[in-house]
């Protein structure tokens, strides 16, 4: 047996959560299908409470009001990134001190990671909203309205929100009928912002950087880990470093050795010894990325027009961060995919609506 909605969204990242608050606040029901046991996508966390770090989205940036709103809706605790010292440079030679922090820019961060976000949203919707553990493998017309499905589930609703990376809908659900040609081939191309990247999260005792003069940041030409931040929570504590990790097609997955190897390079003998090493290669999350995800890298495909408009006869919607107009690949270009995809179907009449006042 289906079950009936009015909206399904594919997806419990950021943007398909925050679709969901906007259309269940005005009273559709929505049923929200996520393949993993959690809410976030790619607001990621590890460890537990306040000190929970970023293995996925880190920043927010001044001006993105759709952070900031939603930041202040849940009374959620941000600080800004540690900026103050130099930043390191790492060459073949050596390394050697920047003159200042050219690497970071004023950014903010949240208390406890990003994915803090997520889970506040998704504690906003109604009780059963997400249905977690529900890959969904098939989206299909169904009369004039719209059948969504996989292992396990099947819902029919008046519309479907795909909230997934372009390129990874088209690999994992099949369309009946086919998307347009046009649009099928924007969404193969369309890389997955982070898909390729392998970030790798090093806790230490202390901060030990800034005593001496040193920012926590630093590019490197010699790898493995080619750009490093200071992910330190507020007053330096949890104390961490975080790099990216950009492996070429088929690689294997950067090894810790490595990793503590050269941020001894890059910051002397207290990187040496760190408490924890994580290592989140995105390459291999089969609900973020398709195979060869290394090979999408055609960025102008980001927030094209096309998915700014409903397929399906209107009844299938676009909202991850790729497709934004604005901010694509932050969580604020989420957020901006998911208010215009709830807009556009709050313009429209709920059929179940429409049913109940005849």
């Amino acid at each position: 047996m289906a079950d009936a909605a009015d909206v399904v969204v594919v997806g419990a990242g950021i943007a398909g959560l925050a679709v969901a608050h906007a259309l269940t606040g005005d009273g559709r029901r929505v049923v929200v299908l996520e393949a993993r046991e959690r809410v976030g996508g790619r607001l990621l966390g590890h460890g537990r409470g306040d000190e929970r770090l970023d293995l996925g989205a880190t920043w927010f940036w001044p001006g993105e009001r759709r952070v900031e709103s939603l930041v202040a809706a849940h009374s959620t605790p941000t600080f800004a990134q540690y900026l103050e010292g130099n930043a390191v440079l790492h060459t073949a030679n050596g390394s050697r001190p920047m003159e200042g922090n050219p690497v970071d820019v004023p950014s903010g961060r949240v208390v406890g990671g990003m994915a803090r976000l997520a889970d506040a949203v998704h504690r906003s919707l109604p009780e059963g909203t997400v249905r977690f553990g529900t890959p969904v493998t098939r989206v299909s017309s169904a009369g004039d309205r719209v059948e969504v499905g996989g292992p396990t589930t099947t819902v029919i609703a008046d519309h479907v929100v795909i909230a997934l990376p372009p390129a990874l809908a088209v690999h994992a659900i099949e369309f009946t009928p086919s998307l347009p040609d046009r649009l099928a081939a924007l969404a193969r191309a369309t890389p997955v912002w982070m898909g390729a990247v392998t970030k790798v999260v090093v806790r230490y005792e202390q901060p030990f950087w800034r005593d001496q003069g040193l920012a926590g940041s630093g590019f490197s030409h010699v790898g493995p880990v080619r750009e490093v931040h200071d992910m330190s929570g507020p007053d330096g504590m949890p104390a961490a470093l975080f790099g990216f990790v950009t492996a070429p097609r088929g690689a294997v997955t950067v090894s810790r050795a490595a990793v503590v190897a050269q941020l001894t390079a890059m910051f002397g003998p207290g990187a040496a010894e760190p408490t924890e090493l994580i290592i989140q290669d995105w390459r291999t999350e089969q609900y973020t990325s398709p195979p060869d995800v290394e090979q999408l890298t055609n960025y102008q495909t980001f927030g094209h027009q096309a998915y700014s408009m409903p397929a399906m006869d209107g009844r299938l919607h676009w909202a991850s961060t790729e497709t934004a107009a604005t901010s694509p690949g932050h969580v604020e270009g989420a957020l901006q995919a998911a208010d215009r995809t709830a807009r556009r179907i709050l313009s429209q009449p709920s059929a179940r609506c429409s049913e109940e006042r005849t």
